[in-house]
């Protein structure tokens, strides 16, 4: 039998520069290849899409975030992986239902029903509610929260969550009911109010429903066994999975996923998943046919947002984050903030200024080509991000002082 071979921690690093489409001359055409190539983009911070695509997209710009989005649909936005907001691309969205977001929908559903129960709602006015709010979409075609709850008045009502502790507070019975509506694929978020950083978005009923229901549309591999889909989606992910983020560990895709420690397990079997060591012990898990080397990139930089899939996709980070400075990247709950990455390691914080300025500071010794290719993509991003401003929806430590700095661009930058 011969020997596992060993991942590097540098190998690392050039698969996820090539596999991510960060290394030069790797961008894509389109939204759709970018979600494909992350399995899907971070979603709960709306602007993140954007920042995201921005970093990866050949030619990048708003426009062609929002065809993808909004005219095309050839993204979807769904709750899904970790009861996590994600853009992925539209053919994959009945897997990723079938493996994870139909069992998110229904813990979403489950807890609306107790939500209302609490202003002495019954199952049967949920159902007619719920009817008489869809009915009111596909008049409208498309329609805000507060449009539905004019056609809708129940949708207005308000009920005390929490009650009698710190963090009490009031939420509209439309708030819970749309959201579930959207878990299940019944609807989805159309273009939002305002600038492309909103969350405010519009509502429209989303396309023919699929056999148990939901909106994300069937994939014929997965209808041909319904009782053997979620197993084979699992499975189908996973591959997907190991191929954008391995090698990776358990631990890394029970995290990503959400799912338990033995559906990872599982999923990583029927997947053909190969085990490899890593450098400095453990071992990582690589997609079938994918166990050659990848060879290094030529040297790259670049700027990611806060929340951003390449980050976010692993729960062990250390061969590209030092874990010194994980405190100033990340806030309480596990949120990463705005990073700068060179050849596959985050090397500092970016924040965006009021003067619309991006800010930088490095906390590694990167030399001066390096350094000098990071001033060159802040000052891009400065450019195309113009006069829009963007706050992070969970801030960081390190972000907010470079927020708050008042000296020029690249400010406490060390070489």
């Amino acid at each position: 039998m011969s020997a596992r071979r060993t991942v590097t921690d540098a190998e690392r690093r050039h698969r996820l520069g090539t596999r991510h489409l960060l290394r030069p001359g790797a961008g894509a055409d389109r939204i759709e290849d970018v979600a494909d190539a992350l399995v899907g983009l971070h979603a709960t911070d709306p602007a993140t899409v954007f920042l995201s695509a921005a970093a990866r997209l050949a030619e990048p710009t708003v426009a062609e975030v929002e065809r993808g989005l909004y005219d095309d649909l050839t993204v979807t936005r769904m709750l899904c992986m970790r009861r996590t907001m994600f853009v992925v691309p539209t053919p994959l969205a009945p897997l990723v239902y079938a493996s994870t977001a139909r069992a998110v929908a229904a813990k979403e559903r489950a807890g609306c029903a107790a939500f209302l129960a609490e202003a002495d709602w019954d199952e049967r006015r949920y159902a007619a509610v719920e009817r008489d709010a869809l009915a009111a979409l596909a008049a409208r075609g498309t329609a805000g929260a507060a449009e539905l709850a004019a056609d809708v008045p129940e949708l207005a009502q308000k009920v005390l969550v929490y009650p009698g502790r710190s963090y009490q507070a009031w939420q509209t019975a439309g708030t819970r009911i749309l959201r579930v509506l959207a878990a299940e694929g019944r609807i989805r978020r159309a273009r939002p109010r305002g600038s492309w950083t909103s969350g405010q978005f519009r509502w429209t009923v989303a396309a023919e429903p699929a056999r148990d229901g939901h909106g994300y549309g069937t994939d014929p591999d997965l209808d041909a066994d319904p009782d053997a889909g979620p197993v084979a989606a699992k499975a189908t992910l996973a591959r997907r999975y190991l191929y954008a983020f391995g090698p990776v560990t358990v631990d890394d895709l029970k995290w990503w996923t959400g799912w338990t420690l033995t559906d990872a397990r599982k999923a990583l079997a029927a997947a053909g998943a190969r085990e490899v060591d890593l450098e400095g012990g453990g071992t990582g898990h690589l997609a079938p046919d994918d166990e050659d080397p990848v060879p290094a990139a030529e040297p790259w930089v670049a700027l990611l947002p806060g929340l951003d899939p390449t980050p976010m996709g692993r729960r062990h980070r250390d061969f590209y984050l030092d874990p010194a400075h994980v405190p100033a990247f990340f806030d309480r709950n596990g949120n990463i903030g705005p990073t700068v990455w060179a050849d596959g390691r985050i090397v500092g914080a970016w924040a965006q200024r009021t003067t619309g300025d991006v800010a930088y500071q490095l906390l590694a010794d990167v030399g001066a080509a390096t350094r000098d290719a990071v001033a060159a993509r802040a000052r891009d991003l400065s450019a195309w991000l113009g006069p829009t401003r963007v706050t992070p929806a969970y801030r960081t430590p390190l972000e907010r002082e470079l927020a708050g700095a008042r000296t020029g661009g690249g400010a406490g930058g060390k070489g």
